[in-house]
């Protein structure tokens, strides 16, 4: 098996991640490859502090473009790409490794992504997903229409087949749009129950501030796959779910509706630029 990691400027996070990943309790090797997408903060060290083999880009290149050069340069019959700000359990590889073997028929497989903060984060009146992206889709394994790129392995076969990541794809799609291709060409995405880990918001991220404007920037680039699908909901829908935003941040007083709103103004921003 070989891990990949695709990192830019987030030094701090992907110590934690690369810690986790060096802990893993399995019974066989693995290559841990860390993909810098020219960072200028102290990337570097954190990769070769955990043993990691470090590929470099020479500029910023987008997280596609990134996860291309782990995959090309990987040795093991399975990848197995995560994000950087997250943090793996012991048993975390062991089931990806097991459920591959699992289901020999699938392609690409993924598991269960919770969110979890650290520090001062935002109260929820508990109707709203996470601000951050999670997933789950139940207790045991199953087919999956996608799975997403902070925790996702697959068989470099496979990439080889379907062709590299699109490295012109928005991000926000920029993992579905490989992932289309990968279902139109007949093959299987399954979801592994137990092959489970944690998304990470840290300190200044993990408050209001900094989730809304990720989640403006998030609602921009989402909207963008949209366009670049063809699918683009109609503006008035857009501004319904604004609206909505806005009452459920205002009427329950919840901070997360702020969140939301942030994200749907993003969306709304991008459907009235010109094209």
């Amino acid at each position: 098996m070989s891990v990949v990691v695709p990192t830019r400027n987030r030094a701090a996070y992907l110590a934690v991640a690369l810690q986790s990943i060096r802990a893993q309790d399995i019974d066989e090797p693995y290559e841990l490859i860390v993909v810098d997408d020219a960072s200028t903060d102290s990337t570097q060290d954190v990769a070769r502090r955990a043993d990691a083999r470090l590929i470099r880009q020479p500029e910023p290149r987008g997280p596609n473009a990134a996860r291309n050069a782990g995959i090309e340069a990987a040795s093991g019959a399975l990848v197995v790409m995560v994000d950087d700000d997250v943090l793996a359990p012991q048993g975390w590889l062991r089931a990806m490794r097991d459920g591959s073997r699992r289901h020999p028929e699938a392609d690409v497989f993924g598991g269960p992504i919770r969110a979890r903060f650290e520090g001062d984060a935002p109260r929820s009146c508990g109707r709203e997903e996470p601000p951050i992206t999670t997933l789950d889709l139940g207790p045991a394994d199953r087919d999956a229409e996608a799975v997403w790129s902070a925790n996702i392995a697959l068989r470099r076969e496979t990439w080889q087949q379907v062709g590299p990541f699109p490295e012109a794809a928005p991000i926000g799609g920029d993992e579905e749009e490989w992932l289309l291709a990968v279902r139109r060409s007949g093959r299987t995405i399954v979801y592994l129950a137990d092959a489970w880990l944690e998304h990470r918001r840290a300190g200044a991220d993990a408050r209001l501030r900094s989730l809304v404007r990720s989640h403006y920037a998030r609602g921009r680039n989402l909207r963008a796959w949209d366009a670049r699908r063809g699918e683009t909901p109609a503006l008035s829908r857009e501004l319904r779910v604004l609206g909505g935003c806005a009452w459920h941040a205002a009427w329950r007083r919840c901070p997360q509706g702020l969140i939301m709103g942030a994200h749907s103004l993003g969306r709304t921003r991008e459907a009235l630029l010109p094209r």
